[in-house]
């Protein structure tokens, strides 16, 4: 009897130093993985911020040439700015409108409602319309 007990008392220590041990090298793969994602995103960020000065400068002249060609059918050139400015406050008004779309899905909202119902946390939002109440779950005959 004391020989296993023994014996029980080796294969639990042996498994707490396996877990530890896994635990441990998921710790190791899980900081190699976080370094590898910062090291992607600041690239990115790089590529973004090179994206950004050719596709405006590309934007410029594609306005320049904009310009020169309604000049070249005869219209002056404030119109001709107008024209450009007003294509520019149009594509920007589209992106402002997505991107703001793009900004409500990252408020959570549907969990928080889905908590509310469950009666954990608090809703404190007036802004989302009363949220219709599920139908009473019937006795199980």
């Amino acid at each position: 009897m004391d020989e296993s007990v023994r014996r029980v008392g080796a294969a639990g220590k042996a498994g707490f130093r396996a877990a530890v041990d896994s635990g441990r090298a998921l710790r190791q793969l899980f900081i190699a993985d976080l370094a590898l994602a910062r090291s992607a995103f600041g690239r990115a960020l790089a590529w973004v911020g090179v994206a950004i000065v050719f596709g405006a400068s590309a934007w410029l002249l594609l306005m320049a040439a904009a310009i020169a060609l309604l000049q070249a059918f005869g219209v002056s050139w404030l119109a001709s700015i107008a024209v450009c400015a007003l294509l520019s406050g149009v594509v920007a008004a589209i992106a402002a409108w997505r991107v703001s779309q793009f900004f409500d899905y990252t408020g959570l909202h549907a969990t928080r409602r889905q908590l509310a119902r469950l009666g954990i946390g608090d809703d404190d939002d007036d802004t989302d319309e009363a949220l219709p109440t599920p139908p009473p779950e019937r006795a199980r005959e």
